[in-house]
């Protein structure tokens, strides 16, 4: 009975997804593994947002776009990533010949999913939110809509005739892309009037739903970390910033330019240091003195502590000017300049090297990545204000979060919600359902506020300065020994 009546209260929904995920459709816009023949084919289903199989597709978009007078990449950084749009889509095309033979569309995630709801059978129909469009696939206003088919089918005729298949209109997250579907309004027992609003990608939606202000950047940290930063229109005019995700209008605040940077791995970099180190819990398995309850109960006892023990541990070291350096790009580099084929490495090792101090380490390299991504906004002209930590591993460690304030010489406001970008769904949805006027309003009256705030520690800014100057001398050997 109470959920009957919750779900009686709910006017609107919005959807957030992770991006560049898109898929193959066909014309009706269903994605081709939903299809019996592709059910089990890998190509035909959505592409996650950490495929890099597509490096050598982004590599031709970037020299291919030199050919031209216009460049179609101004609004992307300058740098095609193989994390995007249209080089997983050329990828699948060349890999797969079923699957481009039944692809008549290409559809990310936070675009399908409204259409879904709202009982969309004509993908020429479908309404593509300008966050997807123009930070991964270059649509522009300035281009009207998408590069010209001239571009993509000159650089391989498969992608001929892609973008009459893609509306040169795109939306903001606070419009709606219209009504829910019977069919969905019954599976879920919601009213026949809920609206569905624009999808977005999970990082600019739980942007807002972090309360983001104009030049803090907005600092998503999970696995990755996606780092949002939005600007009045006047004050960005013709700044085009090097090296980063888009800038793009309205794509996290409509009104205000959304400017998107970050890492490809951040706690994914913890996660493998910690399988690394439990290799040795395998073995549990070979001892003959304890049950089968007991060794599980041991091993997992052991992985629990693990993450826990090395942070008490590599805080109450001290820092030295001879501590290991590493470098972040396990899983390539996003920004700033996208190169998704770069390794990351750690000099400095030595016998006195220890589990702890190589964990510190690491923290330091993904604080040193984070930095690296303001000193590029600031170098370009857009000043960074502050830093908002959005995320599990920004609720989640304190020790990460401390050394991000000491190494960016800058406070870290720590969002109270434990799912800002389900929060930031529901304020768009709250818009969209015309509850709130604009979403900057539906922010303010929905916002859980900050739950801790990380000072810098002055004390250790020296240090911090020395040890990034080396981090960006080995990042610099490590990126001309790879070209």
């Amino acid at each position: 009975m109470a959920g009957d009546q919750v779900r009686a209260n709910i006017r609107a929904i919005s959807i957030d997804t992770t991006g560049s995920s898109p898929v193959a459709v066909d014309h009706t816009g269903k994605p081709l593994a939903l299809l019996p023949e592709f059910a089990q084919n890998p190509n035909a289903m959505f592409v996650l947002w950490k495929d890099h199989t597509a490096t050598k597709e982004a590599a031709a978009i970037n020299d291919h776009a030199k050919q031209f007078d216009i460049n179609y990449l101004k609004y992307v950084g300058g740098i095609y990533s193989s994390e995007w749009y249209w080089a997983k889509l050329l990828h699948i095309l060349r890999a797969d010949e079923k699957v481009r033979q039944a692809c008549y569309s290409w559809v990310e995630h936070c675009d399908w999913i409204p259409f879904l709801l709202t009982g969309g059978n004509d993908i020429h129909q479908l309404k593509r939110g300008v966050c997807s469009a123009g930070h991964k696939a270059l649509w522009a206003k300035e281009f009207d809509g998408y590069p010209p088919d001239e571009f993509f089918a000159s650089l391989d005729p498969l992608l001929k005739g892609f973008t009459s298949r893609l509306s040169k209109e795109t939306y903001t997250a606070d419009q709606p892309a219209g009504i829910i579907s019977k069919e969905w309004s019954e599976r879920l027992g919601l009213a026949a009037n809920v609206v569905i609003g624009v999808g977005a990608f999970d990082a600019h939606m739980g942007a807002v739903g972090g309360q983001i202000e104009p030049y803090h950047l907005s600092k998503v940290m999970g696995t990755s970390t996606c780092d949002m930063l939005v600007a009045p229109q006047a004050d960005i005019a013709d700044k085009l910033v090097r090296g980063i995700c888009g800038q793009v209008d309205g794509s996290v605040i409509p009104g205000m330019i959304g400017l998107e940077a970050g890492q490809s791995a951040f706690g994914d970099i913890y996660a493998w240091f910690k399988q690394v180190l439990a290799w040795p819990v395998q073995l549990i398995d070979q001892t003959s003195s304890l049950s089968e309850l007991q060794k599980e109960r041991l091993k997992q006892e052991l992985l629990d502590q693990i993450i826990p023990t090395l942070t008490q541990q590599a805080q109450a070291l001290p820092l030295k000017e001879e501590d290991e350096v590493a470098i972040d790009w396990l899983n390539g580099r996003r920004t700033p300049d996208a190169n998704q084929e770069l390794k990351a490495a750690v000099s400095g090792l030595n016998l006195a090297s220890s589990a702890p101090s190589l964990y510190k380490t690491l923290v330091e390299a993904s604080c040193f990545g984070a930095k690296a991504i303001v000193n590029r906004f600031v170098e370009e002209g857009v000043p960074v204000k502050g830093l908002i930590g959005l995320g599990g591993v920004a609720k989640k460690s304190p020790y990460i979060m401390q050394m991000m304030a000491d190494v960016m010489k800058m406070p870290i406001r720590i969002h109270k919600s434990e799912q800002t970008c389900a929060a930031g769904a529901a304020m768009f949805a709250a818009t969209a359902a015309g509850l709130y006027p604009r979403v900057e309003e539906a922010m303010q009256a929905m916002g859980q506020g900050f739950a801790v705030t990380y000072q810098p520690d002055p004390s250790k800014a020296a240090y911090y300065e020395t040890k990034f100057k080396k981090y960006k001398a080995l990042g610099q050997f490590i990126d001309q020994s790879s070209s």
